[in-house]
């Protein structure tokens, strides 16, 4: 019998695919697409924010911003309020493609979801939901830890 992670790991790898492919002609890989919804939807978020917002390490966050910086998606600036924080704003360029983002991902889930029916959909993002909840639970706890 497979495992919950297997099954997940080759959705997450598949999915990570298909977006690498679609995002290739601007220069994004699959993982931008995170960076790209959440900074376009929250506009000035913290760096530290933002990683725990999509549980990402601060340092794969910092990495991540940098090169989406060079790419001229986005702009960090020292928060006016607290000069120890980065905030971090969309560009134009950020803006004009979010919609184009926002496609490919719903497109996505769309795609992989569409032999269930409305109940056993339901039913399965109840449960996903669950099962994220716990895994949170734990990441946050180790947080603490670090």
């Amino acid at each position: 019998m497979t495992t919950l992670m297997r099954q997940i790991n080759i959705i997450g790898r598949c999915a990570a695919s298909y977006r690498n492919a679609k995002f290739k002609e601007l220069n994004l890989c699959s993982v931008h697409h995170s960076y790209i919804l959440n900074i376009c939807k929250n506009p000035g978020i913290s760096q530290e924010a933002l990683a725990k917002h999509i549980y990402v390490d601060k340092s794969n966050v910092t990495r991540q911003v940098m090169a989406l910086e060079k790419l001229g998606y986005l702009k960090r600036a020292q928060s006016q309020k607290d000069k120890r924080i980065i905030e971090i704003y969309p560009t134009e360029k950020a803006f004009k493609i979010f919609p184009y983002v926002k496609k490919v991902v719903d497109f996505w889930n769309e795609y992989i979801t569409q032999d269930l029916n409305p109940e056993e959909l339901e039913l399965l993002m109840k449960m996903l939901e669950k099962i994220a909840d716990r895994a949170k639970q734990y990441y946050d706890k180790q947080e603490v830890k670090d």
